[in-house]
């Protein structure tokens, strides 16, 4: 039998070149040779519909195929991408923008102001700050093919900043056929104007996402600056290849199997830094915060005081010294809006940051009525620092010794679909759930997506209180950058006395690649762009 232990270089290039796929024999004629990026990213591509999950990975695949509005360069300020020329009215309701020239599907069909209109109302359905944004819009319509006008019931001065968003949903725009599909039901087809076309018949969930170059593409005249810029392709495709083992994944760069690895394992980063033709590059905004998520529907966590008894359990250093064993990425921070931002504050976050007690953990579950019902739990077993994540939680709740707990272990997929759920988790839901968002996205309170709490409207978990949310509008509409954060500080302390959900860590992970290989790297936070790259 062939395993890791007794062969590991054949093993290797067995489960890369499963991945892969065979190259096949040369033609007769030598054909000019096809640029082909292989890149391992930190998850399978699973949904084609990138406004159906918050996952990042359904982000990097949108990115590839569909443009936006509006794009956010390297130094995080938003650029016209889509748009030429936009313009505002005095009160600051109504922003009159005008697409620029040469915008094409990949079916060949132009793309027009009816489908940006489409687009941006389904996305506004589904996305966090979308829904705030449409909270806010009186109208939205398509004035000629080329035009259209956003008016405002306010001056709602986070329009731009909302439509360059690089967190997820990114409010990409297709083809207005797929975006009158219900913003509940997933799309199917994917006809995109980005730089890259999906090859559905190529498309091998568990194994390889194929992208090739979309060659009527025309880019901004603007040089490549991360998501903003001239996009730039030039190579003929690119690979997602999905490696699930961080081992074989960090094997397979150091092999020249692939080109790039978007999210390598902290464990190895020394081995990486010191092979010749690998670098590792990190966005200084490249942080990630880890959040434990809780169900506010079902008991235990529907009473406030269970959600509240967590801090006394829970650990924040336990898991950056797992899952970010490197000091120089880790940082303790106690902040809902993450550290190392403008909105940084740890305000009311005594009860979390003080001593551990279990005890009090016990008093608070009883006084929310909990009487050892089971916490179930989805444990994600197939996710680079979910998995970690998780092993830690269930180690540090078991700890305390009164709690009951049913940890169901699925593959990340998995709990996607299941945290959608609303029933009980007797019925197939859910108690408890551990995921991330990045520090670029939690420093605001309005892109900030699992932090909400609009009840029906917020993220998977629903939480629900509206003195928070009131304080999110007036943060929004707060004349500058003083008041702002003088709201974050009541927002703090409101998150924290209703727990919307517990960050358990912020750490940050480069991206390696073959420095021998590629040039021309673009490093974004969380969503990495793969045009301007360039094969040696």
């Amino acid at each position: 039998m062939l395993t890791r232990a007794k062969f590991p270089e054949l093993w290797l290039a067995t489960a890369v070149l499963a991945a892969v796929g065979s190259i096949g024999a040369p033609d007769a004629v030598a054909q000019p040779k096809e640029k082909v990026l292989r890149a391992a990213m930190h998850a399978d591509v699973r949904t084609v519909d990138p406004f159906w999950t918050t996952q990042t990975i359904a982000a990097i695949h949108g990115l590839m195929v569909y443009d936006t509005l509006f794009s956010s360069d390297i130094n995080l300020d938003p650029k016209p991408q889509m748009v030429e020329s936009w313009t505002v009215s005095p009160d600051r309701k109504v922003y009159t923008f005008k697409l620029r020239d040469g915008l094409k599907f990949h079916d060949g069909t132009a793309v027009t102001s009816k489908d940006v209109v489409a687009s941006m109302n389904r996305w506004g359905k589904r996305d966090g700050a979308g829904k705030q944004l449409m909270g806010y819009t009186k109208a939205l319509t398509a004035k000629d093919a080329k035009t259209f006008e956003w008016a405002l019931t306010e001056p709602y001065g986070l329009l731009i900043d909302i439509l360059a968003k690089t967190g997820t949903s990114i409010p990409f725009v297709m083809r207005e056929k797929e975006a009158l599909v219900d913003a509940f039901s997933q799309i199917q087809e994917v006809v995109g104007s980005g730089p890259f076309m999906f090859k559905r018949d190529e498309w091998v969930p568990g194994s390889k996402t194929v992208y090739v170059k979309f060659k009527e593409y025309i880019p901004r005249k603007e040089p490549a600056s991360g998501h903003a810029g001239g996009k730039v392709v030039k190579v003929d495709r690119v690979e997602f290849i999905w490696l699930s083992d961080p081992q074989t994944a960090q094997s397979a760069l150091v092999a020249g199997e692939i080109d790039y690895l978007e999210n390598p394992a902290i464990d190895f980063m020394p081995n990486l830094k010191k092979t010749p033709g690998i670098k590792l590059e990190v966005h200084p905004a490249m942080g990630t915060m880890g959040i434990l998520q809780l169900n506010h529907l079902h008991p235990p966590f529907n009473n406030v005081k269970a959600r509240q008894a967590m801090y006394y359990l829970i650990n924040n250093a336990d898991y950056l010294n797992t899952i970010a064993a490197d000091e120089s990425l880790q940082t303790l921070c106690f902040s809902y809006f993450g550290c190392g931002v403008s909105m940084e504050t740890d305000a009311g976050s005594e009860p979390y940051k003080g001593a551990k007690n279990i005890a009090r953990a016990e008093q608070l579950f009883k006084e929310a009525g909990y009487k050892g019902e089971p916490i179930t739990i989805l444990h994600a077993t197939d996710h680079q620092y979910i998995n970690p994540a998780n092993l830690v939680m269930i180690q540090q709740l078991r700890k305390a010794g009164f709690l009951k707990l049913d940890v169901q272990a699925m593959d990340w997929g998995s709990v996607v679909s299941r945290r959608a759920k609303k029933e009980t988790p007797a019925q197939g839901g859910w108690n408890i759930f551990i995921t991330g968002t990045t520090v670029l996205t939690s420093s605001s309170p309005v892109t900030h997506t699992s932090i909400g709490m609009g009840c029906d409207k917020a993220w998977f978990g629903w939480p629900c209180d509206k003195k928070f949310e009131d304080l999110r509008k007036d943060w929004a509409f707060a004349p500058d950058i003083a008041a702002r954060k003088k709201i974050a500080v009541e927002l703090s302390k409101r998150a924290y006395d209703q727990v919307p959900y517990i960050s358990f860590a912020q750490w940050r992970n480069p991206v390696a690649y073959r420095s021998d290989r590629l040039s021309g790297v673009q490093t974004m936070p969380s969503v990495p762009p793969m045009w301007n790259i360039e094969t040696k």
